[in-house]
């Protein structure tokens, strides 16, 4: 079975993120569960874990069907010591905000060198920043997130979430999402069904589907291979739906979290409703 949803607000407390996804009729989602462009948040109080439990529990979401989504101002590769400790800091209260939630991932950026330390050695100190939160937290996997590949970001190609994961002690608990829009800009093709095979018969030799953890389906505004992340709704960018349509139909993404951060939440209703018609088509 297939779990879509979108990435949607938390404004209100995080409980009111369960209620918009049942509103989209979703059977995911993501959320922040701070403000993701903040270093720091109030702690979660034991109200508002219990209103989002419940919530949760009330319109039948499991951890397995919610990715939450940490801050974009953490890099777990920074280059400079005090700035990396700040964000394994940041990184650590994320972890620790979904283990309080009963959430069992947490998507995240892997990081950028910032053109001031070699790429394999930014990749070295994202898998030591993943094993010093794993360590000091439990039951909540890391789930890397592909890149574009803009400016300094790595993640972008397959090998390097490879080279991450190598670096991980606990591969229990370390896993990936892949980003539709974020690979086509990072040159995996996938317009068509013969480049969805490849593309993903490359993502298995590399990776491997046993850390596949998540999806985001995005279109994208940007070039085939630009390195630019640009997100659009489905079908209207230069991906098309080709691709969305064949996730639908292949059980290799089953049971995981598949969101969309398309462009226009108006839609994402339809958006939603057309993925699930497409998956039945093949049931």
């Amino acid at each position: 079975m297939k779990y879509i949803g979108a990435h949607v607000s938390a404004a209100g407390g995080v409980d009111q993120a369960v209620i918009r996804a049942h509103q989209l009729e979703a059977t995911a989602f993501a959320l922040f569960t701070k403000n993701q462009r903040q270093w720091r948040a109030a702690p979660l109080s034991a109200e508002v874990i219990a209103a989002f439990r419940a919530a949760c529990e009330k319109y039948h979401y499991s951890s397995a069907q919610i990715l939450p989504h940490d801050s974009y101002l953490i890099n777990l590769g920074h280059p400079v010591e005090e700035a990396l400790e700040k964000s394994r800091d940041a990184f650590l209260d994320e972890m620790q905000r979904c283990e309080q939630l009963g959430l069992s991932l947490l998507n995240f950026h892997p990081g950028s060198h910032l053109h001031q330390i070699d790429e394999h050695e930014c990749l070295k100190r994202i898998a030591e920043s993943i094993n010093i939160v794993l360590d000091k937290t439990a039951g909540v996997t890391a789930v890397i997130e592909n890149t574009a590949g803009q400016g300094s970001n790595l993640g972008f190609r397959f090998e390097q979430l490879a080279e991450i994961i190598a670096g991980v002690e606990d591969k229990s608990r370390v896993g990936v999402c892949i980003d539709t829009c974020h690979a086509f800009a990072g040159g995996y093709d996938l317009r068509t069904e013969e480049e969805c095979v490849k593309t993903f018969a490359e993502f298995e030799r590399v990776v491997g589907f046993q850390y596949l953890r998540g999806m985001h389906l995005n279109d994208a505004k940007s070039e085939f291979n630009s390195r630019v992340d640009r997100h659009h709704s489905l079908g209207e960018g230069n991906i098309g739906k080709t691709v969305f349509s064949w996730l639908m139909k292949d059980s290799r993404f089953d049971g995981i979290p598949m969101i969309l951060e398309t462009v226009n939440p108006d839609i994402w209703k339809d958006e939603i409703a057309w993925l699930k018609s497409e998956q039945k088509s093949v049931n």
